[in-house]
């Protein structure tokens, strides 16, 4: 793969992470992280990278870090802070997720119990409330299950 070839993929990357909602600038960041021929980079490199402001890439990097996407990295003999993606990143964001799956089936729980019983709002919500219930109840068995298979060598 050409240097062209992954700059236009991390840039699709991108895209689809803002079309799923991510901020334009976190979205760029997490994809130039994915896209990085090195095990961690600096959040100057980044900006160097990706054209655009210390402050963003630094509130990108703090939100990424929040949700359990990247972690510091150790850097022996560099005065700057080494990022790079965390190992099993992506089941630890759906894992923190669940709690995300939880208050939104306890607020379709609250709207049932305000909109009051048999009425279109009140089957919407109770819809919305069996799905994340479903999927509260579900993604950690998800999740395992995944982890064995990767930990198996078999990838999913």
């Amino acid at each position: 793969m050409t240097l062209a070839d992954t700059t236009e993929a991390a840039e699709y990357l991108a895209l689809v992470l803002v079309q799923g909602g991510l901020q334009k600038a976190t979205a760029r960041v997490l994809a130039a992280f994915m896209f990085a021929d090195e095990d961690s980079v600096t959040a100057p490199d980044l900006a160097e990278r990706l054209g655009i402001s210390s402050g963003s890439v630094s509130g990108a990097i703090k939100m990424l870090s929040t949700v359990g996407l990247i972690e510091r990295a150790p850097a022996p003999g560099s005065r700057r802070e080494h990022y790079r993606v965390r190992e099993g990143a992506w089941a630890t964001l759906m894992s923190a997720q669940n709690g995300m799956v939880q208050a939104m089936f306890e607020a379709a729980d609250r709207g049932i119990e305000a909109a009051g019983p048999d009425n279109p709002a009140a089957r919407r919500l109770e819809e919305m409330r069996d799905f994340y219930g479903f999927m509260f109840r579900e993604m950690p068995a998800l999740i395992e299950r995944w982890r064995v298979g990767r930990d198996r060598g078999s990838g999913a």
